[in-house]
């Protein structure tokens, strides 16, 4: 019998089909592409014809595409509509695709002809005689370097440990992942007392109300998803509730049945050898090696020079709050669980802002159409949903992403699904991911397939999916990973898209968020979606004067969280100590509120234990201030100058990993990028 996924589809974009994709395939597709791959990866090293770029470098290039379309689908469903059996699944593989991966990367014979390309490319460097182009160039410098990186010039015994090593780390990777969402799905707040959820609004109301249908309660039950925590701290009046789910929030797989902080230690531990049979002190070492920031004193000075010009207006921005819940009455020790409550109060005192006030103005279908016009005005894309094609799950909508810049002849650039609301399948948070990347196999350009993926709240009766402005731009940032990822060019897919160093991914999707504070764009879409009046000035006035309501604290909150991950990855001895302690004492400096025992965010911080930020959280502030600055150009030369955003085009959102980000970003600026962009912006130089 065919594996359905192995088989190319018959629809026609040659996308997946899911709707003939069974878990029980998967196992099968993974062992058969990774055969077939190996067999590729013999083919070249029984090549007796001379190494060369074309019979080494770009054949490994082309290697294992059956591989990379199986895992293309099979870890992004496992992310985002998973099952207990493909969970068990993911584990199961994962010393398979391990040894597969790894086995390239010490594959000694394939190493030698690789270091002779390598060699022969340098010396025609030297003699000016080389033929190969930038892009050539690049995928050689970077094919090298991957080998160097992961072990290649390691003796035979390190090559084994090393091998080892990667599987365990890959493995805890997994488990820590599936703790953080089972400790998430299993935990819930039951309510029956109707004076203990004075203040909720009705849309979570309403939610907590269907989840109790589901679980059989008869009151409502509020849980640790986004959309239904993040609102519960914010309105419910009672401060005991707020208090227990904090609590609950904040210490998931600490001890217990989902407990990582064993799984915490045996990472950092394994991460450390790691790093010094490669050859480096610190696991931050050798990541940053390979990001736009270099080096890990580099990252740490970055991170407290920031923290030094914000930690003080964090500090007052806590106070604020403080005094004005003093003011209502409030005679308790200010903790965690009262921020966001009193905070929300402040803030609408001062600027008469909350979110329900806001969110009639951001139904998703409307927010959705004017993000794809934005790029159309800005890139010239159109956006056409197709009702035809198959999904991984009914709540799934299907773009595909046409370039009109040549006119009546549109290019097409990729399929989008759009994959809003929560489940209890789905991971939380909200992430940017593909199910193939641009390249061009064989003469014939393969388009990208994207996919975003959210936790909006659902619909529910009458009531569409309304946005809190921050989902809004959650939406945003998302789609600027998209629009990389879209709007990609190239011939090899390790090279495209958003395929670039850690530190420098995150520019076009922050980039994109700025768009919400700028009234031209908003005033063409935002409109009630009972009355179709559109947003008052007046509220934009006061969405723009809010933007930086606690800018201060939101600022150092991010950079705790890298000092964290800094602190973790530049460990030079093996960690045997308390992960809880261990983290407050790391943070101390930063705090600008209480930390409590058994409390802490590492055991269910997914970003640098499982999902690919290690020694690499600094990113999101290091990208801010890409963005910031990247984005005055365009406050500069005008919103829509054509020129200023077909010039981000082709150096940033086009170029993927062809040069050095440090080069792409000064090709778009004309210069280095510069902090106090981002300082001002929020309102705190």
């Amino acid at each position: 019998m065919k594996n359905q996924i192995l088989e190319d589809s018959k629809l026609a974009f040659v996308e997946p089909d899911f709707s003939k994709i069974k878990i029980s395939d998967y196992k099968d597709a993974f062992n058969i592409s990774i055969s077939n791959a190996k067999k590729e990866i013999k083919a070249i090293t029984d090549n007796k014809e001379k190494p060369s770029f074309e019979n080494t470098i770009e054949a490994l290039e082309k290697s294992g595409t059956d591989f990379e379309k199986v895992a293309g689908i099979f870890y992004n469903l496992n992310e985002a509509d998973t099952s207990e059996e493909m969970q068990q699944i993911a584990e199961d593989i994962n010393p398979l695709v391990t040894e597969y991966t790894t086995g390239i990367l010490l594959n000694d014979k394939l190493f030698k002809r690789i270091k002779e390309v390598y060699s022969t490319e340098r010396k025609n460097e030297e003699n000016k005689c080389s033929i190969l182009n930038i892009e050539q160039k690049r995928l050689l410098s970077e094919t090298y370097k991957d080998f160097a990186r992961n072990g290649a010039l390691l003796a035979e015994n390190d090559k084994a440990k090393y091998s080892e090593l990667v599987q365990k780390a890959s493995l805890l990777s997994l488990k820590f992942s599936r703790n953080v969402l089972s400790a998430t799905n299993d935990y819930y707040l039951e309510i029956n007392n109707i004076e203990d959820i004075q203040g909720l609004p009705d849309f979570l109301l309403n939610m907590a109300k269907e989840e109790a249908i589901k679980k059989g309660k008869e009151g409502w039950v509020f849980t640790l998803d986004a959309p239904c925590y993040g609102p519960f701290l914010k309105y419910c009046q009672n401060r005991a509730l707020r208090q227990r789910i904090w609590e609950a929030y904040n210490s998931r797989c600490i001890n217990g049945k989902f407990d990582n902080t064993k799984i915490i230690k045996q990472i950092v531990n394994i991460r450390i050898q790691i790093a010094n049979i490669l050859g480096y002190r610190t696991y931050a070492e050798y990541a940053l090696e390979n990001r736009m920031a270099k080096k890990t004193s580099t990252v740490n000075k970055f991170l407290e020079d920031l923290l030094d010009k914000t930690l003080p207006h964090a500090k007052k921005d806590i106070e604020d709050v403080k005094l004005y819940a003093k003011s209502l009455g409030f005679k308790e020790d200010f903790m965690p669980w009262d921020l966001s409550f009193y905070s929300e109060k402040y803030r609408k005192a001062e600027f008469d802002l909350d979110d329900e006030e806001t969110k009639p103005y951001f139904e998703i279908n409307k927010v959705e159409k004017a993000i794809f016009d934005l790029a159309g005005k800005l890139y010239g894309l159109q956006f056409i949903e197709n009702l035809t094609l198959p999904k991984y799950n009914p709540d799934i909508k299907i773009f595909e992403v046409y370039d009109t810049n040549q006119g009546s002849d549109k290019r097409f650039m990729s399929l989008l699904y759009m994959d809003y609301y929560p489940r209890k399948s789905k991971r939380g948070g909200a992430w940017m991911t593909n199910f193939r990347e641009e390249s061009i196999q064989n003469e014939k350009e393969e388009r990208p397939f994207i996919s975003v993926v959210t936790n909006f709240t659902k619909p529910n009766g009458d009531t569409p999916s309304l946005l809190t402005f921050r989902e809004f731009t959650t939406l945003l940032h998302e789609f600027g990973h998209a629009l990389h990822g879209i709007l990609a060019e190239g011939h090899y897919s390790s090279l495209t898209g958003t395929n670039v160093a850690r530190d420098f991914v995150e520019l076009p999707s922050q980039f994109m968020e700025n768009w919400a504070y700028e009234k031209e764009f908003m005033n063409t879409f935002a409109i009630h979606y009972k009355t179709g009046e559109t947003i008052p000035d007046s509220l934009m006035d006061k969405i723009i004067a809010a933007k930086n309501f606690n800018a201060g604290y939101a600022f150092v909150r991010q950079l705790i969280f890298g000092i964290s991950d800094m602190a973790w990855h530049t460990l030079t001895e093996p960690f045997n100590g308390d992960v809880v302690e261990f983290e407050h004492k790391c943070i101390s400096r930063c705090k600008v509120l209480p930390l409590l025992d058994g409390m802490a965010f590492s055991p269910s911080f997914g970003h640098i234990f499982s999902n690919g930020y290690s020694a690499g959280y600094y990113s999101y502030k290091w990208a801010e201030v890409l963005e910031a600055d990247a984005f005055a150009k365009f406050k500069e030369d005008g919103l829509f100058n054509k020129n200023t955003s077909t010039s981000f085009r082709k150096n940033i959102l086009s170029r993927g990993n062809i040069e050095d980000a440090e080069i792409l970003y000064r090709n778009f600026r004309g210069r280095d990028p510069q902090a106090e962009a981002l300082l001002k912006q929020q309102g705190l130089i």
